[in-house]
């Protein structure tokens, strides 16, 4: 039998990994998808915004959620059961889409497809790489090299390497296919200017794609018949000698709480809370007084953006926001500073 194609969709936290899948379910053109989509933090957000797109392509119990963990460093734990229940259902998916956790490596993910239960059934289709264009523009996930060669000049003891630089050094140079997602927001010189940056990360004869919105033509992202897992060498990464990576450089936890009644205001605190903190990213959904559908929150950098998605119906109707940043993060004040927002019932650091 001819092994199922499966295409790894990876890129930085906000990059619109979720937006592009939710694009490629409404445009499946007859195929018959399953998604399994991680997520870095205690509640799945992702897999929710994604059910209901077209249940034709791929019905909700092809929706199988990976959540409080990142998926590189539990292979053998969740994901290759998840694979096999999948590979072993009388009527398989013809195609199968992962979303990693914005804060995983694809590279380890990609040589689990050469274990024996997994590779004479299933192969990596190839590997996109999503990459927010105005986020890499303002410098924000891209290294300063010389900035850091002059500080490491000036003191030979300091350790300078971001764990952020080494997550997009690494997603880069795993992909088949960049995809610079949030193209509209930048001008064509910018845009052409973060081509260049990223074509220094990536391997020779890797396409790279703009969009806006995560509208990417279908045909283009699958199909590309990479058979990563055989390629495991041209694809380098600062952790091929680690068994495994440390996700304590980075720390998530969520707030709860009930309605809210200004949406305004609560972008203002968000916005307030994003700069004085130097967080990473805030998703989830709120609960808006006197409106029945769930309020979307997706905020990465200084960038927070908001949009009613659906109804509550059957769901519990309460807001939930994950707050994720690099290690270090005063959870404290930020809990404070969004408490007189959504008068949160405070859940447990991860």
């Amino acid at each position: 039998m001819a092994r199922i194609p499966t295409t790894v969709i990876t890129g930085f936290l906000g990059a619109g990994k979720t937006t592009l899948i939710r694009h490629l379910l409404q445009n499946a053109q007859g195929r018959r998808l399953a998604l399994i989509i991680n997520e870095f933090g205690d509640i799945g957000v992702d897999a929710d915004l994604v059910r209901g797109c077209n249940d034709a392509a791929c019905p909700e119990e092809d929706i199988v959620e990976l959540a409080n963990g990142c998926i590189c460093c539990t292979v053998a734990d969740d994901f290759l059961p998840t694979m096999q229940a999948l590979l072993d259902r009388p009527n398989p998916p013809e195609h199968i889409i992962i979303e990693t956790s914005g804060l995983a490596l694809p590279k380890p993910l990609v040589k689990a497809f050469g274990w024996p239960d997994i590779r004479t059934r299933a192969t990596v289709d190839g590997v996109i790489a999503l990459i927010d264009a105005d986020a890499v523009a303002a410098g924000r996930f891209a290294p300063d090299e010389a900035a850091l060669a002059a500080a490491r000049a000036a003191d030979p003891s300091l350790d300078h390497d971001s764990p952020l630089e080494e997550l997009f050094e690494d997603q880069l140079a795993c992909a088949d296919m960049v995809v610079l997602n949030k193209a509209d927001l930048v001008d064509a010189a910018t845009l052409a200017s973060v081509e260049a940056r990223i074509k220094q990360e990536t391997r020779a004869g890797v396409k790279i794609v703009y969009a806006s919105h995560g509208a990417v033509d279908v045909g283009a992202l699958l199909g590309i018949t990479a058979g990563a897992e055989d390629d495991l060498d041209a694809r380098p990464s600062h952790h091929d000698s680690d068994e495994e990576h440390d996700h304590d450089d980075f720390d998530s936890f969520v707030v709860e709480g009930g309605d809210v009644a200004d949406v305004a205001a609560l972008v203002t605190v968000l916005e307030t809370v994003i700069a004085a903190h130097d967080v990473l990213r805030i998703k989830g959904n709120v609960a808006v007084e006197s409106r029945p559908a769930r309020l979307v929150i997706q905020a990465v950098g200084p960038r927070v953006q908001q949009y009613y998605d659906r109804p509550w119906g059957a769901s519990t109707r309460r807001s939930q926001l994950v707050v994720i940043g690099q290690k270090g993060l005063d959870e404290t004040a930020i809990r404070a500073a969004l408490a007189a927002i959504l008068a949160p019932t405070l859940v447990a650091a991860r």
